[in-house]
């Protein structure tokens, strides 16, 4: 399913997505090493992509993870992704949001979008009532991502993700 806004639109990686999934991370590497979990040498092959992008297929298709590019309208250039993942049913209904954004990107309001899209999507199209982000406390453009997409502040979960090896 693909969800347009007014500059990007979202969608599902497919197999032809490999070579461009990878070379944004390859070109976002160290950018994201602050941010993001641990990932070993085999993440940045183009077979672990293609497995990966198979992977989320099958979890789409069991309704536990929606994790999608994040493309512009005008180029169709990859310029991140992001997912609703751990996804509750029954009672709770719930979700947890997760995005990262090309560093040459950042600042012009496309994560803003994108998160507006997907919260749009998880409470409209897949019925959640929750949807939860966590944010590394020294990461303000994040929280100010959130912040203007609506989310709040709830607390502070110590040491909660391991991130980088810490």
């Amino acid at each position: 399913m693909r969800i347009t806004g007014e500059r990007i639109y979202l969608r599902p990686f497919q197999i032809t997505d490999a070579n461009q999934k990878l070379a944004f991370h390859l070109a976002n590497k160290a950018f994201f090493e602050g941010y993001s979990m641990e990932r070993d040498d085999r993440f940045y092959t183009i077979e672990e992509q293609q497995s990966l992008i198979s992977r989320l297929e099958d979890f789409a298709a069991s309704d536990v993870e929606y994790y999608y590019g994040i493309f512009l309208n005008d180029t169709d250039e990859l310029i991140g992704t992001i997912n609703l993942f751990s996804i509750l049913r029954e009672s709770l209904q719930s979700a947890f949001i997760g995005y990262f954004l090309d560093k040459k990107h950042n600042g012009n309001g496309y994560a803003t979008e994108a998160v507006q899209l997907i919260v749009d999507f998880g409470f409209d199209i897949l019925g959640l009532h929750r949807i939860e982000a966590g944010v590394i406390p020294k990461n303000e453009r994040s929280k100010q991502v959130l912040l203007k997409a609506g989310f709040h502040l709830e607390g502070l979960a110590v040491q909660n993700v391991r991130i980088n090896g810490t």
